[in-house]
C-alpha cells in the first residue's frame, strides 16, 4: 500500500475515560435534546438555528462567539432554539487545502490527528460546560462520530457525502437528528434516499462490529443549493423549492418529516450577506403556505464574529478561514428579526 502507517489512534472508549463527561453535563445535554427533539416531532413550534462558523479553526474565538449566542438565545428562548455549529472537519472539493481542527489542531501547523481528536472533544466539552450548549458537528468521518457522540446534540451529513452507504447506515444508529444535505448536483432523490435509509434500521459493520440500528426517525433534509456542470450556482430554497420538498414527502412513508434551509453555500452563491435576504424569504413562503410551515423547521447560518473570509495567517480574530460568515453585528440583529417574524 502507498500508506505510510504513522501510529494507531486511541480508540473513543480511552479518549472519554480521559476525558469524561460529568453527570451534570450529562444532564444538560440530554435537556438540550429533548427541547430539539421536539422541533421536529412537532412537539414544540420553535424555530431551530443551526448556526456558527463555517469551520472550528480557533478555540478561543469559536468560544468567545458561542457564549454571544448564549446571551442572545435568553432573548429569544419563547420562539428560537439555538445549536450552535462547531464543525471540527472540513470536507474539501480536491482533497487540497485545511481540513479542520481535527486535521490540524492549529491551522498554521502540520496535521496531527491524535491532538485534533483531543483538541476537538475539549472544545465541544467547553462549550457544554460554559455555555451549556451541547452544539452541531458535520459528520466527516463515521467512524470518529463516537468521540463526540456524549457531547453532540445534532448532526449534519455534507453533500459529498450523502451518497454514501456508510454515513448513511451510521446516521440510521444516531439518537439524535440528523441532517441530510442535497448534494451538489441538487438531486432531491439521492437525499430523500438517505433520509429513508437513516430512518430504517440496519445490520452492518461500525468500527470492526457487527452492529444492528433501530432507525432514526429525526433523519431530515437540509436544501443548500446546487451547482450545474458549469459551476455556477441555482438556490432551492424559494417558495416552489420548499412547496415541491413538501409534496415529495408527502408521497413518502417517513416519520417527521422536516427541512433545515442552509441559507449560504450554493442557495447564497457563497454570497454571505444573502442570508439574512434568504432567511426572511423563506419566513414569507411559511406564512403563505401551511404546508411549507410545517415542513421548514429552521435554517442552518453561517455565521462568525467578523464578516467575510480571510487566508490562513491572515490572524484576524474571529474570521473564517474557509467560507465567508455573517459577521456578529448582523448575526444578533438577524436572530432578533427571525423571532420577531416567527412569533
Amino acid at each position: 500500500m502507498n500508506m505510510n502507517f504513522i501510529g494507531k489512534l486511541p480508540i473513543p472508549q480511552e479518549i472519554k475515560a480521559q476525558y469524561p463527561l460529568t453527570d451534570e453535563l450529562a444532564a444538560v445535554k440530554a435537556a438540550n435534546d429533548a427541547e430539539i427533539q421536539k422541533v421536529f416531532t412537532g412537539e414544540s413550534d420553535k424555530f431551530l438555528l443551526v448556526i456558527g462558523p463555517c469551520s472550528a479553526d480557533n478555540e478561543d474565538s469559536v468560544l468567545d462567539y458561542i457564549s454571544r449566542l448564549r446571551t442572545v438565545q435568553e432573548k429569544v428562548k419563547d420562539q428560537i432554539v439555538i445549536v450552535p455549529r462547531i464543525y471540527t472537519g472540513k470536507p474539501r472539493t480536491t482533497g487540497d487545502g485545511y481540513k479542520g481542527m481535527l486535521h490540524q489542531p492549529d491551522p498554521n501547523g502540520k496535521p496531527d490527528l491524535i491532538k485534533g481528536i483531543i483538541a476537538i472533544r475539549e472544545l465541544h466539552m467547553r462549550a457544554l460546560r460554559e455555555t451549556g450548549f451541547s452544539c452541531a458537528d458535520e459528520m466527516l468521518y463515521p467512524d470518529n462520530y463516537r468521540y463526540l457522540n456524549d457531547l453532540l446534540s445534532y448532526v449534519a451529513i455534507g453533500a459529498r457525502s450523502v451518497e454514501n452507504q456508510e454515513h448513511r447506515l451510521t446516521s440510521s444508529g444516531l439518537d439524535i437528528p440528523v441532517g441530510m444535505k442535497n448534494p451538489t448536483s441538487g438531486d432531491l432523490s439521492i437525499m430523500m434516499n438517505a433520509i429513508t435509509a437513516a430512518q430504517h434500521a440496519h445490520a452492518f459493520i461500525y468500527r470492526g462490529w457487527e452492529v444492528e440500528s433501530t432507525g432514526n426517525p429525526l433523519a431530515h433534509a437540509i436544501l443548500r443549493g446546487y451547482v450545474d456542470d458549469k459551476g455556477h450556482s441555482f438556490p432551492n430554497y424559494h417558495y416552489e423549492d420548499l412547496l415541491h420538498l413538501a409534496e415529495i414527502y408527502a408521497a413518502k412513508d417517513l416519520k417527521n418529516k422536516a427541512v433545515i434551509v442552509d441559507t449560504n453555500h450554493a442557495n447564497s452563491g457563497k454570497k454571505y450577506l444573502e442570508q439574512i435576504r434568504i432567511a426572511k424569504e423563506v419566513l414569507q413562503s411559511c406564512r403563505q403556505n401551511a404546508d411549507i410551515n410545517k415542513l421548514v423547521k429552521g435554517f442552518m447560518i453561517e455565521s462568525y464574529i467578523e464578516d467575510g473570509t480571510q487566508k490562513i495567517g491572515e490572524g484576524v480574530y474571529g474570521k473564517s478561514i474557509t467560507d465567508p460568515c455573517l459577521g456578529w453585528t448582523k448575526t444578533e440583529q438577524l436572530i432578533y428579526d427571525i423571532a420577531e417574524l416567527r412569533a
